[in-house]
């Protein structure tokens, strides 16, 4: 299958692709058109379509040759002119009511990846009827291209909303007056200066380190868990910081480093998110976690009263709950958060600065705090394993699992398993064990949360010895 005629299939997130094979200028025609042929049959107000792009490889070429297909298809425009993070853009999809957006970002695959984002009007994810409606529009319409016009809407005023909005929420005087010091890490991507410069001017001293465009980011994915975070790890340590905080590659997702040095997982961040909104903040609401979140997570909001709501992985499931319920927080293992009173979105630079709230607020260490969580609701550890698979046959191995699932593994009986979202293994004391296949990439993911580092390993270990055996 050549290039011009690949393949147009979205992911968890978008459709993503390799630069020059199958992400072309030819191919983001066929998706851009696709998109336009959707929006006309939506009923809306505004013929306004937000256009935005990170900072990897030709993402500002790519994002004005989709610009010119929505004008061809008599669409208003309004185009970034810089790189901006993916909730900066989501927020300018509301704030302008536009009819929806595109973001022009792989998020954190790899470098070689580029890839095309739909937010819908409320500035969240589209939902999964919308990407279904679209790929099925691919090739329907030939692409119309036309010049863009010289009246695009402004966009600086929904940045200044969006900085309003960031204020409104977090009370950063408070995270402003932390002693000590925090280093930032955007790895490179769009994320940028945006957390050093809304905390500037207080006694907390923010350092950003990786803040420069690098398409490459560095040499590692710029995905914020421990494997990419060496040199934010180091910093931490050298600056003796309070904690570190990572986004990834379009900025809506977020990652921590302890005062230690050590890498946070999200089944310690987004527990600690949950205890200092529910607690300090005296906020409620449902919590909606994907099946590879954590059990601690769970516990605290039974323990809460607060009901509970689980979804495969990807952040658009939450963000339909969101829209459809009162949630207080919605969670992804990998870093996408979304909180009660912001858009329905996943945002690392909110995230990132409600961390800090939190941890200045609480008075504590980062590992002062996750001692006390552990103490009042119990001690799990997880852990993820990436295996390079091609993606028919991680497929076949997570069907073949659900279909004929294991009695025992790693000398554990399995009590259970659930197929949700791949094939994910239960144990007698909530320990689990979950395979998936990415839908953006060839890679297999083997998941695990258990009681102690020395089971969790065990389990990842028999786990990848399975993927390789099968």
């Amino acid at each position: 299958m050549t290039s011009s005629l690949a393949q147009i299939k979205f992911g968890t997130d978008g459709w993503r692709a390799v630069i020059a094979r199958e992400f072309t200028f030819a191919n983001l025609e066929r998706v851009a058109q696709a998109y336009a042929d959707f929006l006309k049959s939506e009923q809306h107000a505004s013929r306004l379509v937000v256009v935005g792009f990170d900072r990897r490889f030709l993402s500002e070429h790519f994002a004005r040759h989709a610009a010119e297909i929505m004008t061809g298809n008599g669409f208003q425009v309004s185009l970034f002119s810089e790189p901006q993070p993916t909730p900066v853009i989501s927020w300018a999809v509301k704030d302008l009511g536009a009819i929806g957006g595109i973001v022009i970002t792989a998020s954190h695959n790899p470098p070689e990846f580029n890839g095309f984002k739909i937010k819908a009007p409320w500035g969240g994810s589209a939902a999964p009827e919308t990407t279904e409606a679209v790929e099925k529009l691919v090739d329907v319409s030939s692409p119309i291209r036309a010049s863009l016009s010289n009246n695009l809407q402004p966009l600086e005023g929904s940045v200044d909303s969006y900085k309003k909005q960031l204020a409104s929420y977090l009370d950063l005087d408070l995270i402003k007056s932390g002693r000590g010091s925090v280093v930032v890490d955007p790895m490179h991507g769009s994320g940028g200066r945006w957390v050093e410069r809304i905390l500037s001017g207080g006694a907390l001293e923010v350092e950003t380190i990786r803040a420069h465009r690098d398409p490459l980011f560095g040499g590692v994915n710029p995905e914020p868990i421990d494997q990419n975070l060496a040199e934010l790890k180091k910093r931490v340590l050298e600056k003796r910081a309070l904690v570190g905080v990572a986004t990834d590659g379009d900025a809506d997702r977020v990652g921590a480093v302890d005062e230690s040095g050590q890498t946070m997982t999200m089944h310690d961040v987004v527990p600690l998110l949950l205890l200092h909104l529910a607690r300090q903040r005296k906020m409620n609401g449902a919590v909606v976690v994907t099946i590879s979140q954590s059990v601690l997570t769970k516990r605290i909001a039974t323990a809460m009263g607060l009901e509970i709501h689980e979804t495969p992985i990807g952040f658009k499931y939450i963000a339909d709950l969101m829209l459809q319920k009162d949630v207080l927080i919605g969670a992804e293992e990998s870093g996408g958060i979304g909180v009660k009173g912001h858009i329905p979105e996943r945002d690392g630079i909110l995230n990132s600065l409600l961390f800090l709230e939190a941890i200045i607020s609480a008075g504590k260490t980062p590992s002062e705090m996750l001692a006390d969580l552990h103490r009042e609701f119990g001690e799990f550890r997880f852990g993820r394993r990436d295996l390079h698979v091609e993606v028919s046959a991680g497929q076949e191995l997570v069907m073949r699992l659900a279909e004929q699932p294991l009695s025992n593994i790693a000398g554990y009986n399995v009590i259970g398993i659930q197929t949700l979202d791949g094939a994910k293994l239960l144990f007698d004391d909530e320990s689990w064990l979950l395979f998936r296949q990415s839908g953006t990439e060839p890679v297999l993911r083997i998941y695990s949360e258990a009681t102690s580092f020395k089971k969790r390993d065990e389990l990842l270990d028999a786990g990848e010895s399975v993927a390789i055996q099968k």
